[in-house]
């Protein structure tokens, strides 16, 4: 597999949202505005490269009987790193986020693309992958984001496009699972269309 087609498999054809439905805790509970959405995922999107490229370079010196609480604690510690600086820097966007950013430690993507991917690959294939995963999930984030904040408030990122008074359900989470329904439909169109 060429980097290429490992980079943007994350895109379309593996997108952890859209086609693997993984990390949909996250996708559901912070998408209310296009910003959560971006914010998220550029901070899943640092952990899975960062684990990625750490787990690939110690797989031969971990004992397989404690693989995965050794990846479990690799991606706490890039998740406390991602905390420390979101608190220091972006105290708006952290108190948004809240409990997700925490919770990025025992989220499928990243704790499957360490064991699955990392593990078994050379370090830069490793890193490729995680950027391209990482950035697909945060594309999937930003667009669920978008639809629902534009739907739900008639703004985007945070800029008040329509006046008076949106469709409120798309901002609760019942509007979270009917957006996410319509744009798994769209991407998985996009992706028969492009196989």
């Amino acid at each position: 597999m060429s980097q290429w087609k490992n980079f943007s498999k994350g895109f379309i054809k593996e997108n952890a949202v859209f086609v693997l439905f993984l990390g949909l805790c996250p996708t559901l509970g912070v998408t209310t505005s296009a910003t959560n959405g971006l914010g998220m995922g550029l901070a899943t999107t640092f952990v899975l490269v960062m684990s990625n490229l750490v787990v690939s370079l110690v797989k031969n010196l971990i004992p397989d009987k404690v693989r995965i609480p050794s990846f479990i604690v690799i991606i706490a510690t890039f998740v406390t790193v991602v905390e420390l600086v979101m608190k220091g820097y972006v105290p708006a966007l952290f108190d948004a986020l809240g409990l997700f950013i925490p919770l990025i430690v025992v989220n499928c993507v990243v704790l499957g693309r360490a064991e699955a991917f990392a593990s078994k690959n050379t370090l830069w294939t490793s890193i490729v992958d995680g950027a391209g995963m990482g950035l697909g999930f945060t594309m999937a984030l930003t667009v669920l984001g978008a639809v629902r904040e534009l739907l739900g408030s008639g703004a985007f990122f945070g800029m008040k496009l329509i006046s008076g008074d949106a469709m409120l359900l798309f901002i609760l989470p019942p509007g979270a699972f009917l957006a996410l329904g319509y744009l798994i439909v769209l991407a998985n169109m996009i992706k028969e269309k492009t196989s």
